[in-house]
């Protein structure tokens, strides 16, 4: 309908009536053309907010003359008001009124057939997503001793970790930030110790009663308690490679670390604690987590002495005996700690039973310098036995790992879990002497190239039936395996799957003196399957063993001393592979038997 512009006029005449205390009621009075149109509007001072768990969606307009109540408003600060509704009366597949609905575990009408439900619909309610930390209700069914299904419910507490929440704000200035400070070479350390001390908490941390749980052993990666009830600490670098005291250590975690201090020799060679090993020895730990758990004290394993040129020398010290650190002249402190090795041993039930410690104490030199130490920490259980030889593969080796080795007998192959009884070689040492003192061996590792060795002394080489067989222990080990597994999963009661070491060594032709000077382990192994998925196999082992053929002045060209090697090597036999052909295909017809008839 059109209408014309000079017609169309406008006289308002508003006529407030207050309806009630926060509600105002609107009449607009307007010409339209020739007629007289009315609207009518009301407006609320406040809307009401709909409270957790309350539906939003749009309703239908009321009928009802009765005004709608104003909503109480949020506060200023403060905390929240607790909602109306809780999560344990939120029902959310509760579908028909008075009526039972099938597995739905939270229905309230439900108690006679809650024993035939075989799951629940709905077995989590919880309350906002946008806060903290809400209630959450949680309902399962657990099956009875008759086969009836009975309810299990429950109402907590659970943070929610979608989102970042500041619980507390422990900053010294409050609210205010100022502009942080730079970090210069002279403000490094303090900023340092202020800003990383949060890490791992302080050293003075005391744990109350409170905190201590009903189980009497520690579970994975809890804290262990000292005698005072502090926390066991370990050393380790943080943001930086500089070592932070406070950083705790956690049950059944072992743990390796390397971090350095600057230390001034003057200053901290006797005064600094971490460089002193009472520090790491005079240490009581808790059994477990109750009070009245037993008390275990440190003992000291081992102490090696290291020099400044790196040679270790192990000491026989007696219990309780305590090696300071001492500043021998301005730019030498000896005894300081440079290694700390804890092995803990724990019982099934998560008891610390046993702790020992290795020590390597060594000379710094330097006024001033950066101190590098190492601290490692390692559990073993109780009764647990000798720790099995880790190999890898299933079924071809995997580079980097032990072979699988062992030692055939009338009943077939028998595989040592001893490390010592398998196929290993020599560690080398700095000035390592052949006949004298413990040697340290490795395992052969697959497919890792290792050469090492130790020095043999000439005037200890006089009798030479004796030092042949000796030396051939210490290239060989105490007890060498016979035969290497093919595969690392080869069986032991399948012989042909084990190959035999192969030596070139004939101790009844030699005409004279014959001294072992090497040993060489030559390990030939094949890409064995497809080409998607191959796997490494051994198909061949062999021992060389090379002995003089001169005497032994000669080959030390004067000097007291001789070198003795021992070495291995893999080599790779696998076939490269073919491009193949296929064959050109060929026509094989053949006709049914009365194609011809009936002329045939």
């Amino acid at each position: 309908m059109a209408v014309s512009a000079a017609v169309f006029c406008l006289l308002f005449l508003f006529n407030a009536a207050t309806t009630n205390e926060n509600t105002t009621s609107y009449n607009l009075n307007t010409t339209l053309g020739d007629q007289n149109v009315t609207f009518n509007f009301m407006e609320n001072d406040t809307t009401p907010q709909p409270t957790e768990f309350e539906s939003t969606s749009p309703t239908p307009s009321s009928t009802s003359t009765e005004p709608p109540q104003p909503a109480e408003p949020l506060p200023a600060s403060g905390r929240l008001p607790t909602t109306v509704t809780t999560v344990d009366s939120v029902c959310p597949c509760d579908l028909h009124e008075s009526v039972c609905d099938i597995n739905c575990c939270c229905d309230r009408v439900c108690a006679e057939e809650l024993s035939l439900f075989t799951s629940c619909s709905v077995d989590r309610v919880s309350g906002s997503q946008q806060l903290c930390s809400g209630d959450v209700a949680s309902y399962s069914l657990r099956i009875t001793i008759d086969g009836y299904s009975e309810l299990q419910a429950s109402v907590g507490e659970e943070p929610n970790y979608d989102i970042l929440c500041i619980q507390s704000q422990n900053r010294v200035g409050g609210l205010s930030h100022p502009p942080p400070a730079l970090p210069t070479d002279s403000s490094f350390d303090s900023l340092f110790k202020e800003f990383t001390s949060f890490m791992f908490g302080s050293e003075e941390r005391q744990v109350s009663s409170a905190e201590l749980q009903d189980s009497s052993g520690y579970q994975y990666g809890e804290v262990m308690l000292t005698a005072d009830r502090g926390v066991f600490l370990l050393p380790a670098a943080a943001i930086t490679a500089d070592c932070v005291d406070s950083s705790p250590a956690g049950f059944l975690k072992d743990q390796s670390s390397v971090c350095s201090r600057r230390v001034t020799l003057q200053q901290h060679c006797s005064s600094l604690p971490p460089l002193s090993m009472n520090t790491y020895t005079d240490i009581q730990l808790l059994a477990g987590k109750n009070e009245d758990a037993a008390v275990i004290p440190v003992q000291v394993c081992s102490v090696v002495l290291q020099s400044v040129e790196g040679t270790q020398t192990e000491l026989q010290i007696s219990d309780g005996e305590d090696l300071p650190p001492a500043l021998l002249d301005p730019s030498l402190c000896a005894n300081v700690v440079l290694q700390v090795a804890y092995v803990m041993k724990y019982s099934p039930a998560g008891e610390i039973v046993n702790v020992s410690v290795s020590l390597v104490l060594g000379s710094v030199s330097e006024a001033e310098l950066t101190l590098e130490q190492e601290f490692h920490i390692t559990f073993v259980q109780e009764d647990g036995g000798e720790g099995a030889v880790h190999s890898s593969g299933n079924p071809g080796y995997v580079v980097g790992l032990p072979l699988v080795s062992g030692t055939r007998t009338a009943e077939g192959i028998v595989g040592s879990l001893d490390p010592r009884d398998t196929l290993s070689l020599l560690l080398s040492a700095e000035q390592q002497d052949c006949l004298r003192g413990p040697q340290q061996r490795a395992p052969v590792l697959f497919a890792v190239d290792s050469v090492s060795g130790c020095t043999l002394r000439l005037e200890d080489a006089g009798n030479c039936s004796l030092v042949q067989q000796l030396l051939l222990d210490v290239l060989r080990g105490p007890n060498p395996p016979q035969h290497v597994a093919s595969f690392r999963n080869s069986l032991l009661d399948s012989p042909m799957d084990w190959l035999p070491i192969k030596n070139n060594l004939n101790p009844g032709e030699a005409q004279s003196c014959s001294i072992p000077l090497s040993l060489h382990l030559e390990v030939q192994w094949t890409q064995y399957g497809s080409l998607v998925n191959p796997q490494a196999q051994i198909v061949s082992i062999k021992e060389i063993i090379q002995t003089n053929t001169t005497s032994l002045e000669v080959l030390s060209a004067g000097s007291s001393t001789l070198s003795i090697s021992s070495s291995v090597a893999f080599i790779p036999v696998s076939a490269a592979a073919l491009p193949g052909y296929r064959a050109t295909p060929t026509i094989d017809a053949k006709l049914p038997f009365d194609f011809f008839f009936p002329f045939v």
